[in-house]
């Protein structure tokens, strides 16, 4: 696995093609502060739960300074048949070949995959039964381990978030609270 980033670090800059196909520039969110969520595939039960509920925040967010970005490991027709279908708010960044989360340094665990599936039950029955994310096809690995990036208006890593299992992304009460207190540190 390729080194993970800690906080202070320059976050890595890129410019890739988001699911529409417009040019995504990292430095482009300069002078604003940014969550950079990387998520398993498209159709993953989990991930379209999060990526829903981050949907439900990004206006509010918006107007407190946040901007948001979400890459799969998926191909961009993979989102827009899973997970691009909710019609979100902000940006998600297909990433097959999986070039960022190598830069970002996220990873593959299988025990991080078990213990979701005796940790999470109660998260992936909402997400398949209430939610109707039913999972589908998996590319890239389907023991991918989520990671979240906050990210300072100067480009340097506020604060790195790296799962322990697929379901494990920064709290929401927690990225609330950076939020509250403009420090993310």
């Amino acid at each position: 696995m390729n080194k993970r980033l800690c906080n202070g670090e320059f976050a890595p800059a890129f410019r890739v093609p988001d699911l529409q196909g417009d040019a995504v520039d990292t430095r482009n969110f300069r002078g604003r502060w940014l969550l950079l969520s990387f998520y398993r595939y498209a159709s993953c039960p989990l991930c379209n739960l999060r990526v829903h509920e981050l949907s439900g925040l990004h206006a509010g967010w918006q107007t407190r300074g946040l901007d948001m970005l979400a890459v799969f490991q998926s191909p961009a027709d993979k989102l827009r048949q899973y997970v691009g279908s909710q019609h979100l708010p902000f940006p998600l960044i297909p990433d097959p070949e999986q070039t960022l989360y190598q830069r970002y340094g996220v990873g593959h665990s299988w025990v991080g995959f078990l213990v979701a599936w005796g940790k999470r039950l109660p998260e992936i029955g909402r997400a398949v039964l209430r939610e109707g994310y039913f999972p589908g096809s998996v590319e890239g690995g389907i023991h991918r381990i989520p990671a979240d990036f906050l990210i300072n208006p100067g480009g340097r890593i506020a604060e790195a978030h790296y799962g322990r299992d697929i379901g494990d992304h920064l709290s929401i009460a927690r990225i609330e609270h950076q939020l509250a207190n403009r420090s993310f540190s």
